[in-house]
């Protein structure tokens, strides 16, 4: 985690570990702590690199919600394509479960289906919306059932309002940071990862704090 030794206190940094596993913008922690804007940020960003390097690696089964999303921006654009200056976010989720997110360069069949083969067991149910990209799963391994939005919202198991609001929790979050080079996003998604798979607070406190530690040996 650290290139050099950090000159942050022991306390400093602890107090900066709590407000990043609180939410905190950088420039509120460093404000609290008593450090430089830059510095918050820059201990932000190694603990988002710390976090992504020990999240686990791991497929989804059973049944499992797929949605694309942009992120970044404030122009509406077609989904997947001609969405200028948005990154394009694909998310699977097992319900009860895990999510797991991937950054892609347009949602395309060809980008999707290799996403989903890799992640996902087979013979998983898998839940979509009826954009087109996903029709090569009623001709694939797993059982594909579709949601219609215009006709309805859930009805019985029929739904992917999980991972929906996965994607809006996710943007609620990055949204307080005012904006996010594009270079450091996919560390702040994989964070949000693991925020949500990850337990309540007391726990990724605890976590972090041990791989800190862990890191400086």
């Amino acid at each position: 985690m650290y290139e050099r030794r950090s000159r942050l206190s022991s306390r400093q940094q602890s107090e900066l570990i709590k407000l990043f596993v609180a939410g905190a913008t950088a420039r509120t922690a460093g404000e609290l702590v008593g450090v430089h804007r830059n510095t918050a940020v820059s201990y932000f960003m190694r603990l988002s690199r710390l976090i992504t390097a020990h999240l686990p690696s791991y497929r989804l089964s059973g049944e499992v919600e797929a949605d694309e999303s942009c992120f970044g921006g404030f122009r509406k654009g077609k989904r997947g394509r001609g969405a200028a200056g948005k990154i394009v976010v694909f998310g699977l989720l097992k319900r009860s479960g895990k999510v797991y997110t991937a950054i892609i360069p347009d949602a395309r069949t060809e980008t999707l289906m290799p996403i989903i083969e890799e992640q996902v067991e087979p013979d998983s149910i898998v839940y979509t919306d009826t954009f087109k990209a996903y029709n090569a799963l009623d001709v694939s391994c797993f059982h594909h059932h579709r949601i219609n939005h215009n006709r309805l919202f859930a009805k019985r198991m029929s739904y992917i309002n999980r991972i929906e609001n996965f994607g809006n929790e996710a943007k609620r979050h990055l949204r307080r940071f005012n904006g996010i080079k594009p270079e450091h996003f996919y560390w702040f998604l994989k964070e949000c990862e693991r925020r949500f798979n990850g337990g309540n607070h007391n726990e990724l406190l605890t976590q972090l704090k041990y791989w800190v530690k862990e890191s400086k040996h």
